[in-house]
């Protein structure tokens, strides 16, 4: 049966038109050419699907993404959950239990987790909840819809994994907009609520690996292991080498 899936004959791929060219730089460009090319010589067909929505994702996911983390994180108080910062005894007038807490609901998240906390608890305070979080989720469903639709030509839907190679570890810390501008290829996954998996897609600028991201729809994740089955077997030394233990 292994043999037979390193076969891709019949499998159809669409890649996204507001995904490719402008926004990605040169070398993941490239990635994703070769990429499609593999494809082809294992039998599939390619073509280019649209999802018109997709320039939305990263306005929809990150509001709905941290609306959920500050929903979900409200319990971390020191109180009950979490660590707690300090003791209860009463100081400073009094303020000893609301200055624990205040340190409490801070302690254990980075600098990135509690921007983001701040972020989910403007959008779903009063008086801005349908204006953001609200419409966030009306995005997130035509988003949804997109893909479905897009499904209905193709098996699977191709994106590069990111705009570009892999940038100095804390080059963008003082740049966070940067940073969320960097996800408008993966967050589309997580609003569709459908599987996705990254695959190498060789080197590209500076001599840095890039990849190329393949969705599939609903409870149609074999047809991902399919797909990267087929792609290992074909160029393996693009993929780390698995444990001994794990072939």
């Amino acid at each position: 049966a292994l043999e037979q899936a390193s076969d891709l004959t019949g499998l159809r791929v669409g890649v996204v038109t507001e995904l490719l060219g402008e926004g990605n730089s040169a070398g993941v460009q490239a990635g994703l050419q070769s990429m499609m090319t593999r494809l082809e010589e294992l039998g599939a067909s390619i073509c280019e699907v649209s999802l018109p929505h997709s320039r939305y994702g990263i306005a929809a996911y990150y509001l709905v993404a941290p609306a959920e983390a500050s929903s979900n994180l409200a319990r971390y108080d020191g109180m009950v959950y979490s660590r707690r910062d300090g003791d209860n005894n009463p100081d400073n007038n009094g303020r000893g239990q609301s200055d624990v807490m205040m340190r409490s609901r801070g302690a254990g998240f980075g600098e990135e987790v509690r921007r983001r906390i701040l972020i989910g608890s403007y959008a779903l305070s009063a008086g801005y909840y349908d204006a953001y979080y609200g419409k966030a989720l009306k995005v997130r469903r035509l988003i949804a819809d997109d893909f479905n639709k897009a499904f209905e030509q193709v098996d699977v839907i191709a994106t590069p994994t990111a705009t570009s190679v892999a940038y100095p570890v804390g080059a963008k810390q003082d740049d966070p907009l940067s940073v969320y501008l960097d996800d408008i290829d993966t967050v589309l996954a997580n609003l569709a609520g459908i599987g996705a998996i990254s695959i190498p897609a060789g080197l590209a600028e500076d001599g840095l690996p890039c990849g190329v991201q393949f969705h599939a729809p609903i409870l149609e994740d074999s047809r991902l292991l399919r797909l990267s089955y087929a792609l290992e077997q074909h160029t393996p030394d693009t993929f780390a080498p698995l444990a001994p233990n794990y072939r």
